[in-house]
């Protein structure tokens, strides 16, 4: 029992020293991962320092070439500028160089000219002191001839005067007899033409009605709560529209209306449909204001063709230049006094063809040109001149015949008439525009008008007396002939036309003439 204890004793002190020398077996295979371990990060840790350092060399040398490439580049750069200014620089002073040689190439020639002219100012004094010699010498002479004369003729001037004289009246009855005949030959072949002109001013008193274009759109609102989105935040809305469609926009207190006001009706009507569209449409601000006027704008031009297609074909006219059919139709956004010129054209068009038909003219050719007439109304104000001289110069341009053409300029007698249908298309465009009611205007304005223009006139050194013709188209000017002479009655017509264009507002143009009149008086006793 005693040795069992032993044993067990033995056995178990074995068990516990095995237990001891595990635990530090265990500690001291511990010890070495850790000094394994710890060897090996520092390996690691050695070998990442020496990449970085290698990383860094080889970064810092890319960085290095890299500088000098882009230094390089940018000292070429740099060089290829400066050769740039250099040739610049170079070519500026060329070209100053010859500016100053043109310079003074043009001084030498101007002080040359200047050497000319009083050389030539020279001469002119020694020649004008010369013909003044001449001149007393001639008079000198005419009087010893004179002298001579009566001595050898044995009658005296007056005698010799009245003497040429009935011998010049004899001769001058004998062809004065000669171009009676003449003149009686030529009336009597001419005797149709003036009869078809006579017909064509006899009808044109005729009257009919007439159409009365206003310069004010009314654009019907579907309630009054509109008016405030057309107005807008502080305003905007409404100055927006009146800038962009050149009108003003009245809103008063009229019931569910707005007011649209301007001169131009191509403005007042692009205004009126851009109102329309916006209040349909219920989104009435600055930026949709501009969306929808484009839009209309692009609409209204195709109308414009449209009304110039529709105007041809209501008087079976073919064969239209499309530039000359937008005229037309532009024509109908167009007045001259209050009256439509569309309208105005149609129908001088369809006088025009009727009085032809009954005067044995070509009914075609005078439906055209009366449709056409007033073209030059359509055209950019712009442009200087008569209408009529510039709407047939643009049908001329666009392949109107030369008859249709003359036709448009003499109806204003801009030219003279040269064929009938020019006094066909004048007797149709003075039916249609010049009868009671067809245009307004009042007669206290056309009496201002004609009494300020010839007061202009009359302002004028020389003037006796001036008369205006043609409803103010035209003004004749009658002038001393002691005063004014021929050169300066040139001078005076221009300058009484440019008073009247910085005096007066007037519609298409004013002509100006001059008349000098001399008068030889004398008194048998």
């Amino acid at each position: 029992m005693e040795n069992l204890g032993l044993l067990i004793g033995v056995g178990a002190g074995a068990l516990v020293f095995g237990a001891i020398a595990m635990n530090v077996f265990r500690n001291l295979l511990d010890e070495k991962r850790r000094y394994n371990a710890s060897r090996e990060a520092e390996r690691i840790v050695a070998k990442a320092e020496r990449e970085a350092v290698k990383i860094e060399r080889d970064a810092n040398r890319r960085a290095e070439q890299l500088e000098d490439k882009i230094r390089k580049s940018t000292e070429r750069d740099i060089e290829r500028k400066m050769q740039s200014l250099d040739r610049t620089e170079s070519q500026y002073k060329d070209k100053e160089k010859a500016l100053d040689r043109k310079l003074k190439q043009k001084e030498q020639e101007y002080q040359d000219k200047l050497r000319k002219v009083r050389a030539r100012e020279e001469k002119l004094d020694l020649a004008e002191k010369k013909s003044e010699e001449q001149e007393q010498k001639l008079q000198s002479l005419l009087s010893d001839y004179r002298a001579k004369l009566e001595s050898v003729s044995n009658y005296s001037a007056e005698e010799a005067k009245k003497e040429i004289l009935e011998i010049v009246k004899r001769e001058s009855e004998i062809d004065a007899a000669k171009l009676a005949l003449k003149i009686e030959e030529e009336a009597k072949s001419n005797a149709e033409r003036n009869a078809k002109k006579i017909i064509s001013q006899a009808i044109s008193r005729y009257s009919g009605e007439y159409v009365v274009e206003r310069s004010t759109s009314v654009v019907e609102l579907p309630s009054e709560d509109v008016k405030g989105k057309i107005i807008g935040k502080e305003g905007r809305n409404i100055r927006a529209l009146e800038m962009s469609c050149g009108v003003d926009v009245i809103i008063d207190e009229s019931p569910d209306a707005v007011l649209i006001s301007g001169f131009d009706p191509v403005r007042r009507e692009l205004a009126k449909r851009t109102l329309e569209k916006l209040i349909e449409d219920g989104r009435i601000h600055p930026s949709r204001i501009e969306e929808v006027l484009n839009k209309e704008k692009k609409s209204l031009f195709k109308s414009i063709q449209a009304d110039g297609e529709k105007a041809c074909h209501e008087l079976d006219i073919t064969g239209v230049n499309p530039e000359i059919l937008k005229l037309i139709g532009s024509l109908k956004y167009r007045t001259s006094y209050t009256q439509n010129n569309y309208t105005h054209s149609i129908e001088v068009g369809f006088i025009a063809g009727m009085i032809a038909d009954q005067l044995g003219l070509d009914v075609k050719a005078a439906r055209r040109a009366g449709l056409l007439h007033d073209i030059g109304k359509a055209l950019d104000h712009s442009v200087a001149g008569s209408h009529a001289v510039i709407g047939a110069d643009f049908a001329k341009r666009y392949g109107e015949s030369e008859l249709v053409v003359h036709a448009i300029r003499a109806h204003h007698e801009d030219e003279k008439p040269s064929h009938p249908l020019a006094w066909v298309v004048q007797a149709a465009d003075a039916l249609s525009s010049a009868r009671p009611g067809a245009r307004k205007q009042t007669n206290e304005t056309f009496v201002n008008r004609v009494e300020e223009l010839e007061s202009v006139a009359n302002s004028f050194d020389g003037v006796i007396r001036s008369f205006a013709l043609q409803a103010g188209r035209e003004i004749r000017v009658f002038v001393e002939g002691s005063k004014i002479n021929d050169q300066q009655s040139v001078v005076l017509s221009r300058d009484i036309a440019r008073k009247i264009e910085k005096e007066m507002t007037y519609p298409g143009q004013i002509k100006v003439a001059v008349i000098r009149e001399i008068r030889a008086v004398d008194h048998a006793r």
